[in-house]
């Protein structure tokens, strides 16, 4: 693996948010260990949600990466699509609201939720 793949939930310049996936190079280190570079970041926080929750629509307040310890998360859009994060898949939540914008939930964020029997434990690195 020359690149670790960053699953982005972002808000594209309709307002809408969107997932992408882009490279991440691991080119420092050595062959043995491959690193990216240091990337920035703030603070952790960790979460259990029950099973059953599930969020309204929202945007993040601030990019943060997150990474899914346990159970499952689904993350769906406003145009109708969805996807379920395991234990040991992430992504960069980064679908802010656009500046001047009030959340007009047919539009904007995205909604989360806990899948299946376990409950969801998550870990956020704020950037």
């Amino acid at each position: 693996m020359t690149h670790f793949t960053q699953t982005i939930l972002y808000t594209d310049s309709d307002g809408r948010a969107k997932f992408r996936d882009e490279p991440i190079a691991l080119d420092q280190g050595t062959p043995a260990t491959r690193l990216s570079a240091i990337l920035p970041a703030s603070g952790v926080q960790f979460r259990e949600s029950p099973v059953g929750f599930r969020s309204q629509v929202h945007c993040t307040g601030a990019p943060q990466w997150v990474f899914i310890l346990g159970g499952a998360m689904e993350i769906g859009l406003a145009d109708g699509s969805s996807r379920v994060f395991t234990a040991g898949e992430h992504f960069y939540s980064a679908d802010t609201l656009p500046a001047g914008a009030t959340l007009d939930p047919s539009i904007h964020g995205h909604w989360s939720r806990q899948v299946g029997n376990a409950p969801l434990v998550t870990l956020f690195i704020k950037g």
